[in-house]
């Protein structure tokens, strides 16, 4: 089983960007989380990110027929981007959303999230541990236990 992650903007400065929000621990820390997550549910991971919304887009295409589901944190994108949208509905891959914070408690413009009409189970508020759950869940839900 393979399961891709992929990170918007940002992501990449975790530890350095708000820590009070996004929490202390670094970039690497996260990929270690995903990693030790896939060891856990059985499953090859692929962590990408990006501060570029067509990346993105080009990555979830990419994702059609190489892997069996995506775990996503668009990050700012997940209030704006229609075209991340688009590229999760078009691939029909099972999605599940992540978000750092819980953003249903932040400002009003991020209490929409075009990701996540696409995407099948959202996890929010629980800091990078988020990241493990969600991969615990995609995996569970692709081997159907």
């Amino acid at each position: 089983m393979k399961i891709l992650v992929i990170n918007g903007p940002n992501i990449n400065m975790l530890g350095l960007r708000e820590p009070d929000i996004y929490g202390k621990q670094d970039y690497n820390a996260l990929l270690e989380i995903c990693r030790k997550a896939g060891d856990e549910a059985g499953a090859e991971i692929e962590c990408f990110q990006s501060n570029h919304e067509g990346s993105i887009v080009d990555k979830i295409q990419e994702a059609y027929g190489a892997f069996d589901g995506i775990v996503i944190n668009p990050a700012a994108y997940t209030h704006t981007s229609v075209a991340i949208l688009d590229a999760l509905k078009a691939v029909q891959l099972p999605a599940v959303e992540i978000h750092i914070s819980d953003v249903s408690s932040r400002e009003d413009f991020r209490q929409i999230s075009y990701a996540g009409l696409a995407c099948i189970k959202t996890f929010m508020g629980l800091g990078l541990e988020g990241y493990r759950q969600a991969i615990l869940y995609l995996a569970g839900h692709i081997s159907g236990k």
